[in-house]
């Protein structure tokens, strides 16, 4: 259950269903959904009704060198939770930085 929670994602996108008690987090890509609502109901102190997880995957990226070479790669894999609260409860998620 250690480092199970990365960081809370931050974009307008998760901050409009934060009006509907929905939070996303980045979590461990090996993290199980119960994992994953202890580790939340522990750190906050609220009640999770649901938890929702999905793996985003890495895509690919090139970029041009100053000699004219392409470089190219690819951006990590990693897991995101969407984790909905108890009607009435809410997370602050500024107060933790």
């Amino acid at each position: 259950m250690e480092n199970v929670l990365k960081r809370p994602i931050i974009t307008e996108k998760v901050t409009a269903q934060n009006k509907k008690g929905q939070y996303g987090f980045e979590v461990s890509m090996n993290a199980n959904k119960i994992e994953i609502k202890k580790a939340v109901e522990k750190l906050y102190g609220v009640t999770v009704t649901e938890v929702n997880t999905m793996r985003c995957i890495g895509h690919k990226k090139s970029k041009s060198t100053k000699k004219g070479a392409v470089t190219s790669g690819r951006t990590s894999t990693w897991k995101k939770a969407i984790v909905t609260v108890a009607e009435g409860e809410i997370i602050d998620i500024y107060a933790e930085a």
